[in-house]
């Protein structure tokens, strides 16, 4: 138990200071973590598809590819390094995906096909989208910036939105939030946690006048929201496949989808109310 622990830990500050310093130090080091975060996860979900979806066998590395492919798409065409002609490989690549399965005579094509267009969907849009809330576009001056601090947002969410919801549910969870889906997660965590990240906020709001104090709240509670259905989501695919954890790639605390599976629903949820708040 106490070396599981140290293990946890050592792989949680790890895992945290990679993805905070990456994003802090600037465009490039952005861009490659998270070409490999959607890599790897894409990666991840097509063995879990292969050995644990029976009848289905999809491509891992041609989605990968598609989703590796997605999310430097989108950063080139946020930076205005492109314009939308730029999306015309993908367009090709989801169009082989779907041909190659007349060719391959394999087992369950309609499955693959379905598992496939999902992995792109689930995983790979996501975290492409963290280009549109990392760069911003100043029409008047026709240039754009990159701000660090509003995906990192994200993720400062999600943290301790988690580590609130299990702090107060091991205490006094009593009503349980989706028991058919996620037996331990109550309804006491899940406020909570929200709690927490709402009162993240402020001091977000404090530092960071971009946004005005309720635009931060308002986006701590979307991101909690959406990241507890991304959360359980996660869940009922592994519940689906029968695995208890979705991969061994992060030493205690399971794999990568098991660590972006709130994010997941978070970022494009984050996306479309930054962009409502434009529309207001």
């Amino acid at each position: 138990m106490n070396s599981n622990f140290i293990k946890r830990a050592i792989t949680g500050v790890l895992f945290v200071a990679i993805l905070v310093g990456c994003i802090l130090y600037g465009v490039l080091s952005f861009g490659i973590l998270f070409v490999i975060i959607s890599s790897l996860t894409i990666f991840e979900y097509g063995q879990l598809i292969n050995n644990r979806a029976e009848g289905a066998n999809i491509n891992k590395f041609i989605n990968m590819l598609g989703g590796a492919y997605l999310f430097l798409a989108i950063m080139a065409f946020c930076i205005n390094a492109a314009d939308s002609k730029i999306f015309i490989p993908y367009v090709v690549l989801l169009l082989y995906l779907m041909i190659s399965e007349l060719y391959l005579k394999k087992e369950n094509p309609i499955l693959n096909w379905a598992y496939s267009m999902f992995s792109q969907l689930y995983i790979g849009l996501p975290f492409a989208l963290l280009n549109v809330l990392a760069f911003n576009v100043d029409p008047e001056y026709d240039s754009v910036s990159y701000n660090p601090i509003l995906p990192l947002s994200i993720f400062i969410f999600i943290w301790l939105n988690d580590t609130g919801a299990y702090c107060v549910g091991s205490l006094i969870g009593k009503h349980r939030l989706f028991e058919r889906i996620s037996p331990k997660k109550s309804w006491e965590g899940s406020i909570g946690g929200g709690i927490v990240a709402i009162g993240a906020s402020f001091a977000l709001a404090h530092y960071f006048s971009f946004m005005s104090m309720w635009q931060w709240a308002g986006l701590a509670l979307v991101v909690v929201i959406f990241g507890t259905w991304g959360d359980l989501t996660e869940s009922l695919l592994k519940r689906q496949l029968h695995v208890k954890d979705s991969g061994t790639i992060l030493p205690g605390h399971g794999g990568m989808l098991d660590r972006f599976d709130s994010s997941l629903m978070a970022i494009p949820a984050a996306v479309v109310y930054i962009y409502a708040l434009t529309w207001i």
